[in-house]
């Protein structure tokens, strides 16, 4: 349930709505916005009846969420979520839609990370990505540098100002990661390692999280739910493609329609993937305008300085030429969709 109070309610009411809760059995999360102040009620909803607690001093509504994905519902949260960073970059809302980019894994070049890292911040990018802890398929193939490649992300976010993004594999990497890491990423491979996601949910660090390839939207919200409920409301979604029956062209398929149904069914902001999604380079810039026109709130991308000698994903990896070639033409599509957007908006303000 959501208990939405009335904008003059007392901390004193807020108080009695919350002790009624917990005796009940609820656990009771107090939210205080702008203009009214909402109390997420999680548990057995049959224990206590909605219009008990309609009748509580300040009490405005009373919700019931009839999806298991209670914290990431838009029938909780009827406002995009926008996570916004010490820089001022704002993922989500009406914000304008951002790019992570940057090489599959870490490789011990640095100089060839910073020409990445400066090219993405030529093309206007906020976000460096790259793995320093790599889950692969075979276990001979290169699985990152750890630590010395977090430092060279910290390194390449000094000398350009990028934020970075890392994935993040193992718990016990966690305070390791957060002391390197703006964003912390959760694999699809991870997306129900409920242990981890536990962990990530107790921290401070806002989050991607990545669709598992064999998962259901239901199941990957349920997964954010997660990290919601352990107390990090800084989840970002991240559609990177799921399985198909013919792999003969394309690595995953990417499910563009994840996107409006996510913005239809939850207010966290969506992400997509076309590097992970399509597992092509050519089809990255279609399919990441189509992203873009389906409402994503960024893309996220793999580039790396000489993709032919990548140590993972080179197939999938822009070169920086093919980079500034492509994302020219996306930043050109997001002025164009901005544009559409503020005279709609105008139109209706009229």
């Amino acid at each position: 349930m959501i208990i939405i109070m009335e904008r003059s309610a007392t901390e004193e009411n807020i108080l009695a709505v919350k002790n009624i809760l917990e005796e009940h059995g609820f656990r009771a999360i107090v939210h205080v916005g702008d203009v009214h102040t909402v109390i997420d009620a999680l548990g057995d909803k049959t224990t206590l009846s909605p219009s008990r607690l309609e009748t509580l001093e300040g009490v405005n509504q009373v919700k019931l969420i009839r999806e298991p994905y209670r914290m990431a519902s838009r029938d909780r949260k009827e406002e995009d979520t926008v996570i916004e960073f010490e820089n001022g970059v704002k993922i989500g809302g009406a914000n304008r839609p951002v790019f992570m980019v940057g090489p599959c894994s870490v490789e011990d070049d640095y100089e060839g990370l910073l020409k990445v890292a400066v090219a993405a911040k030529e093309m206007g990018c906020q976000f460096l990505r790259g793995g320093a802890f790599k889950p692969r398929t075979s276990p001979y193939d290169f699985d990152g540098l750890g630590e010395k490649a977090l430092k060279y992300l910290a390194q390449a976010k000094k000398e350009t100002g990028l934020l970075v993004v890392t994935e993040l594999m193992d718990s016990t990497d966690l305070d390791l990661v957060c002391k390197y890491a703006d964003i912390i990423q959760i694999g699809a491979r991870n997306m129900q390692n409920f242990r981890l996601l536990k962990a990530v949910g107790k921290c401070d660090k806002p989050i991607v999280l990545k669709r598992g390839p064999a998962s259901t939207i239901r199941e990957f919200l349920l997964a954010a739910e997660h990290i919601m409920y352990n107390g990090n409301e800084k989840v970002i979604l991240c559609e990177r493609g799921i399985k198909g029956f013919d792999s003969s062209f394309t690595r995953n398929v990417l499910d563009i329609a994840a996107v409006p149904v996510i913005k239809k069914y939850s207010h966290l902001p969506i992400i997509i993937d076309p590097s992970h999604g399509t597992g092509q380079r050519y089809l990255i810039e279609p399919m990441a305008k189509a992203g873009l026109v389906a409402g994503a709130d960024g893309v996220m991308v793999e580039v790396h300085h000489n993709p032919a000698q990548a140590m993972s994903d080179g197939k999938q990896s822009l070169s920086i030429p093919q980079f500034k070639e492509v994302f020219g033409k996306l930043n050109l599509l997001i002025d164009t969709l901005h544009l559409e957007k503020n005279n709609n908006n105008q139109i209706k303000e009229a």
